[in-house]
């Protein structure tokens, strides 16, 4: 069945397609979703597909690291199919990590001169300096996936580091998603729990939707809800072959993430994919970038994190809720935000001063809806069952709280809702018990 702008959206994700998707969908939500993105390839030798997806581009800027050009196999696929092509190349070191900055944004802008495409030969932050260039500079771009480790590969948003602030931008789509499942299968085995991980963060993100939708009336799309649950449940399905590096199981994950970052662009917003448990892995990446001190790669943090939000969920479903909401004291606040996040403090106080979530007052609707708020709660996976799923592809809770310890944790819990704009469980649980 092809799916058209007037599919039925009760339409099962195994009977569509990613291309099929991309053609849009007018929903019983009342509105028409779409995503920009031309064609999506995950198959094995989907590099070869390059030459008809670039086109008649002449001019091309490659950018990747030396572990995804050299090491991955994929920049020697990319240049021998453009061999015709015009190419300049920017290759960050493979020793540290690549920083989505300002010094990483000039380094690429500084090429883009008489180039008419950019191919990110990557993941996330590889994508997010191509994406945020490829807004900035009007040129189109094509991502070459190297690993499944991240569903940014399909949304709008560039998670970069501006003035020692994590800042989301809202940019453009790729031309074209390149995934090759025979490079995916031998990307570094952290990188596939990483996506892995980033996935069964969906349980928690999913849930934050419904809750900020009680709560706040926030928009909310059923078909987007179901659509992005169904592609985590079949990530499950398939995820205990993803340690063997088995190839259909790396497809049905590759397939999963870049499912949900359609899903992202047709909810106009991170939403169905980033809440508590992202806001978390913010927290422990900023921290760790501003304190140069070590943190986890960003979907492993996610599932980690996820294990942390349902704890939380479980916590606030079991109580009763106080007649009023619990507020810091302003100097205290203002004081432990310099403490934790040094120089970005004021630009994340200066976020919730312009947001106003501690200028709302939400008990009447916490108590008038406390039985509707907590059954959503109880609705999500607990953090048992969460706990079970990361241990499929090997992931042990222990290592997180080894790294972090419980202070740091609960520092996060109670202060990373400030880096964003976005009412989640984290709210909900300050709110109440000050925690």
């Amino acid at each position: 069945m092809n799916m058209n702008t007037h599919m039925d959206t009760n339409m099962k994700y195994e009977e569509s397609d990613i291309n099929a998707l991309l053609k849009g969908v007018s929903c019983t939500c009342g509105r028409i979703h779409k995503c920009d993105i031309k064609s999506v390839f995950v198959e094995r030798n989907a590099i070869s597909r390059l030459r008809a997806v670039c086109g008649g581009y002449k001019s091309i800027l490659i950018v990747a690291d030396e572990n995804t050009y050299f090491k991955s196999g994929a920049g020697e696929k990319v240049t021998s199919v453009l061999s015709d092509r015009r190419m300049d190349k920017i290759i960050y070191s493979g020793k540290a990590l690549v920083i989505p900055n300002e010094e990483s944004v000039s380094l690429v802008e500084e090429r883009m001169m008489g180039k008419d495409l950019i191919i990110g030969i990557g993941s996330g932050v590889i994508q997010d300096i191509c994406k945020y260039i490829s807004h900035k500079c009007s040129v189109p771009y094509v991502i070459v996936a190297t690993a499944p480790s991240m569903d940014g590969y399909a949304s709008t948003g560039a998670a970069m580091i501006m003035g020692g602030m994590k800042v989301t931008y809202s940019v453009g789509l790729p031309m074209a998603i390149i995934a090759d499942t025979d490079i995916l299968k031998n990307a570094p085995i952290e990188m596939i729990k990483a996506g892995y991980g980033d996935i069964i963060g969906k349980y928690s993100a999913l849930n934050d939707w419904q809750l900020s939708h009680i709560v706040n009336g926030e928009y909310f799309c059923p078909y987007i809800y179901d659509m992005t649950l169904q592609a985590v449940e079949k990530t499950v399905w398939a995820a205990r072959n993803l340690p063997l590096r088995d190839e259909n199981g790396i497809r049905v994950l590759t397939e999963a993430l870049i499912t949900v970052g359609i899903m992202m662009s047709f909810a106009g917003s991170s939403r169905p994919a980033s809440g508590s448990e992202h806001h978390l892995s913010h927290f422990f990446e900023l921290v760790g970038i501003l304190n140069k001190s070590e943190y986890l790669s960003h979907g492993i943090d996610v599932a980690y994190s996820t294990v942390i939000t349902s704890r939380i969920r479980e916590e606030i479903a079991g109580a009763v809720f106080p007649a009023s909401v619990y507020r810091e004291e302003k100097e205290e606040y203002e004081r432990r935000m310099r403490e934790i996040y040094s120089s970005s403090a004021d630009a994340t106080i200066a976020l919730q001063e312009r947001v106003g979530f501690y200028d709302a007052c939400r008990s009447r609707v916490y108590l008038s809806r406390e039985e509707e708020i907590k059954a959503t709660l109880k609705n999500a996976k607990s953090a048992d069952e969460i706990t079970e799923l990361l241990s499929i592809v090997g992931l042990d809770i222990r290592d997180f709280y080894s790294l972090y310890g419980e202070d740091k944790i609960m520092t996060a819990v109670k202060y990373a809702k400030d880096l964003k704009d976005r009412y989640t469980v984290l709210w909900l649980y300050y709110d109440l018990f000050g925690k």
